[in-house]
Order: C-alpha cells, then sequence, then structure tokens
C-alpha cells in the first residue's frame, strides 16, 4: 500500500452541530423530505457507525447521501477511498470543498459522484468493498438491494435507516416483521442488527429512532432459479400474507392446483404461510416451478 492509501495519522476533525448549521447557512441549504435528509451532527454517532462498519485500511467505502459530510470526514481517516453519492447538487458540490478546508491531508482519498443512487449501475475505480451510509428513510431498502445486486465487490454493508426498517431486514422467519426486505436481503448476505439510534443526534430531528443494520456478503443459495425468479415468489407470497402460500401463490403458479403441486415438489407444506419460510425455501420453490 502507497504512503496515500495508509490511514491519515494524528486525530480526526469532524463536524459537530454548530458547523452543521453554519454550513448548510453559507450554503443555503435547507433539509428536504423530498431527498429524506437529516444531517447527523452528534460526532459520536459518525465514530460509533465507523466502529460498527469494521472498515480498516485496504478498504474502499461507498457512501450514499453524506449530506454535508459528517460521515465522510470520520471515515476518512481509516479507509483508503471513499466513494460519495450525492444526489443534492449543491452537496455534491460542496463536499469536496468541506473536505478539502477541515482535512486536506485526506482529499485525495474522496471522489464525490452526483447522482441518484438507485441509478448506479459502474463506479469509478477503486471498486468499493464495503457500504457504509447514513440512508434517507425514504428508500433505504430499494438503494441496499440495488446496490447489492449491482455492484458485486461490495463484501459489508452498515447502514443507519429508520428503526423499523433496520427491524425488517435484520428479521428471521417466524418474527411479525419478517418480510420481503428480510428475505431479500438475506439472499445476498448474513443480516444483523448493529444497534439503535436515537432521533436528537440529527438536525431535523426525525419523529421516529433509527437502527444500524449490519451486513456480511455471502454466497446466495444453491438453486437452478434466477435471483428474479425467486424474488418473484416472495413478492407473490408477501403480497397476500394472511392467505396460506397455496393461495397466495396461485396466481403466480396458474391456479391453487399447480401451486400445492410445486410446493410439494420443493418440500414445502403448502398450507404454511410465507412469513415461516428461508430464503433457502423461496430458492426451492422457484425451482420446482415447470419451466
Amino acid at each position: 500500500m502507497s504512503e496515500s492509501e495508509a490511514p491519515a495519522p494524528g486525530g480526526e476533525v469532524l463536524l459537530g452541530p454548530a458547523e452543521i448549521r453554519d454550513l448548510a447557512g453559507r450554503l443555503g441549504v435547507r433539509p428536504t423530505k423530498q431527498w429524506g435528509q437529516n444531517f447527523v451532527i452528534d460526532k459520536g454517532t459518525v465514530r460509533r457507525i465507523v466502529r460498527a462498519a469494521e472498515v480498516g485500511a485496504d478498504d474502499v467505502v461507498l457512501e450514499v447521501g453524506p449530506g454535508l459530510g459528517s460521515l465522510t470526514l470520520a471515515l476518512l481517516p481509516h479507509v483508503r477511498h471513499v466513494t460519495a453519492v450525492e444526489i443534492d447538487p449543491a452537496l455534491a458540490t460542496q463536499l469536496p470543498l468541506t473536505v478539502e478546508e477541515m482535512a486536506p491531508e485526506l482529499a485525495n482519498r474522496l471522489t464525490v459522484l452526483h447522482t441518484d443512487a438507485l441509478r448506479v449501475t459502474e463506479l469509478p475505480e477503486p471498486q468499493p468493498t464495503a457500504l457504509v451510509a447514513n440512508l434517507p428513510y425514504n428508500v433505504a431498502v430499494p438503494v441496499v438491494l440495488h446496490l447489492l445486486a449491482t455492484v458485486p465487490t461490495l463484501r459489508s454493508v452498515l447502514v443507519m435507516v429508520q428503526l423499523e426498517v433496520a427491524e425488517r431486514l435484520a428479521a428471521g422467519p417466524g418474527s411479525k416483521v419478517y418480510g420481503v426486505p428480510s428475505v431479500k436481503a438475506a439472499w445476498y448476505a448474513e443480516v444483523s442488527s448493529a444497534g439503535r439510534i436515537g432521533r436528537n443526534v440529527f438536525w431535523p430531528a426525525p419523529n421516529v429512532d433509527s437502527g444500524l443494520v449490519r451486513m456480511v456478503r455471502r454466497d446466495p443459495p444453491p438453486t437452478d432459479a434466477t435471483r428474479e425468479e425467486v424474488f418473484a415468489v416472495v413478492d407473490a407470497a408477501f403480497a397476500q400474507r394472511r392467505k396460506t402460500l397455496r393461495a397466495a401463490l396461485s396466481g403466480w403458479a396458474g391456479g391453487g392446483a399447480a401451486a400445492e403441486e410445486i410446493l410439494r415438489a420443493a418440500e414445502v407444506d403448502p398450507r404454511a404461510r410465507g412469513e415461516v419460510l428461508t430464503v433457502e425455501d423461496f430458492a426451492r420453490i422457484a425451482a420446482a416451478r415447470p419451466r
């Protein structure tokens, strides 16, 4: 590793409440609901996120929604590079300037892309190994699933999301909140809760608490079905989650009798409901459907 890639020596330079509000005021930036903006103003929280992410000197971090740079500045001293994806043009323009002003020795470790994370299909070198982000509440699940699907080099994920979303992502079969996000996330990774975050660490403070979710990439279940075919079964099973799988999958299978035949071939009880199935179960159901 070259000298420029090694973690920066010395102390950290982070944004606190006063700096965040001053910077926003100078830019004329007001957090918008449209882009789900809630800026982190607590230094302890961004330190906690970096620790929970378990990233190190060889990691290239993909950060979505860096905002005014609170988490970015906390990450840069510890990793090889940060690629930040920001949809707000004013914030995308300002972020490199903030880093240049507050931590000039780290400026060469930052790349900022002004784009929508849901439209990302290719990323510049170096390719990211970890996704670490305070995600906008309104697009958190689609962003995580999209990036896991399109960025195969991602080995780990640590995201802060709305607490309810965090609980759904980390839920296992049989849980009341287990559903489509739980199963689809499990296709890509081992998913676990990494703690709860209070609402007062944000500006403006949201109406709910947040949660940290950690994901460690793993191979998807072995199956002859494609990811799209498996996810179609998942969507159908939870579209009517109170119904048995025989009933819920009848439209997908071409009738109740066909659904029952497929389920029995996959060794899944037709009377069961989707909320008790693992991602491996869904993969077997998709593979059992006649081609």
